[in-house]
């Protein structure tokens, strides 16, 4: 009788151990791909951060040399923030405030995963931001 009731849990510990198994392999995948998208995200934060940068140093000239207040030309702005972005190889959108004093861009990047592809997430989509303010004084 003790026989018959071993031979009822044979190959319980196999399917075991494959369920520990990929679990195991989901946590590495967790974290090599969450460190791969953190790294991603950083590089769009990063080229965010530049265009706004460039897109900052295009003032609206004839205001500025009248000794009008130092606000951002909308449209030189958006084309050198574009640029900046087309040179880095990235895609995104570049705002202009209401007072022409603060520029933001926001960067879409994208990481594809190494292990997370096996349970359906072969690509993760991150958003950068960046933001000038023009100071003057």
């Amino acid at each position: 009788m003790i026989r018959r009731f071993r031979r009822q849990d044979d190959g319980g510990i196999a399917l075991l151990v494959v369920g520990m198994a990929f679990a195991v392999l989901v946590m590495i995948g967790l974290a090599v791909d969450g460190g791969g998208k953190m790294r991603t995200l950083q590089n769009a934060d990063n080229i965010a951060a530049e265009a706004a940068r460039a897109a900052g140093q295009a003032i609206d000239l004839d205001q500025a040399a009248a000794g009008g207040e130092k606000v951002a030309d909308p449209a030189l702005a958006a084309a050198a923030a574009q640029q900046y972005l087309r040179s880095a190889g990235a895609t995104g959108t570049v705002s202009i405030s209401g007072d022409r004093r603060q520029i933001t861009v926001t960067v879409t990047g994208h990481y594809n995963t190494v292990l997370l592809a096996m349970i359906g997430y072969s690509r993760l989509t991150v958003t950068g931001h960046g933001t000038a303010q023009l100071l003057t004084g």
